[in-house]
């Protein structure tokens, strides 16, 4: 039986660029990789972005209401067996959906390999990432730093150049002036902090 992997971490630890040498390893070795990506994330359009500038374009984009197992099958059914999935930007799929990439895993027997986030900017856990963590067969973690020099763990969301704790789950990178930046615990509680005072102060002086 082949195994769901879950390989997580913040903002900028090169989830993507592991993605694509993962694929790039596969098919050296003359085997058969298909990627998907949820539509929900927009960056990049039908295309995985390493930061690295290295690009690729993704065999199957998918939306929330589609089943990634039939979607699988189907392509599999037009195009030939495959040997790994790669699934990138993870956490936007639904639960419904990990179940899905778990099933294509244990049933298919086809290893499938997600990388996305654990938290957001709020530190709450996506939909995909907290069913992830709860049926992947094998957790990896892909660490990067802050610029202070410590693990970075935590993902900061910056709104033109200012961090802010408020908002939708959900903001893509570079899109409406918003950008983010992997932290570590210390500097996210110090930056959190200057961003209340910020508010405070705002707020004081329209009242």
């Amino acid at each position: 039986m082949s195994k769901l992997y879950f390989r997580y971490g913040a903002m900028n630890c090169g989830k993507s660029t592991n993605l694509l040498q993962v694929a790039y390893n596969y098919e050296e070795r003359g085997m058969k990789v298909i990627i998907i990506k949820p539509k929900t994330d927009t960056k990049g359009g039908n295309k995985v972005l390493s930061r690295l500038g290295v690009t690729r374009e993704v065999d199957i984009l998918i939306d929330q209401s589609q089943n990634i197992y039939e979607e699988t099958k189907s392509w599999i059914e037009k195009n030939g067996q495959i040997d790994c999935i790669l699934a990138d930007e993870s956490q936007f799929f639904k639960e419904e959906q990990i179940d899905q990439l778990f099933k294509i895993a244990v049933i298919m027997d086809i290893p499938t390999i997600c990388y996305g986030l654990r938290t957001d900017f709020q530190m709450n856990g996506f939909e995909g990432s907290q069913r992830l963590l709860l049926l992947a067969h094998s957790l990896e973690e892909l660490k990067t730093i802050c610029k202070c020099g410590k693990k970075a763990l935590l993902n900061g969301r910056k709104v033109n150049g200012d961090f802010i704790f408020e908002g939708k789950q959900i903001a893509i990178d570079k899109e409406d002036d918003i950008e983010y930046e992997s932290l570590c615990p210390k500097c996210y509680f110090e930056f959190r902090e200057t961003y209340k005072v910020r508010k405070n102060r705002e707020k004081d002086e329209v009242e």
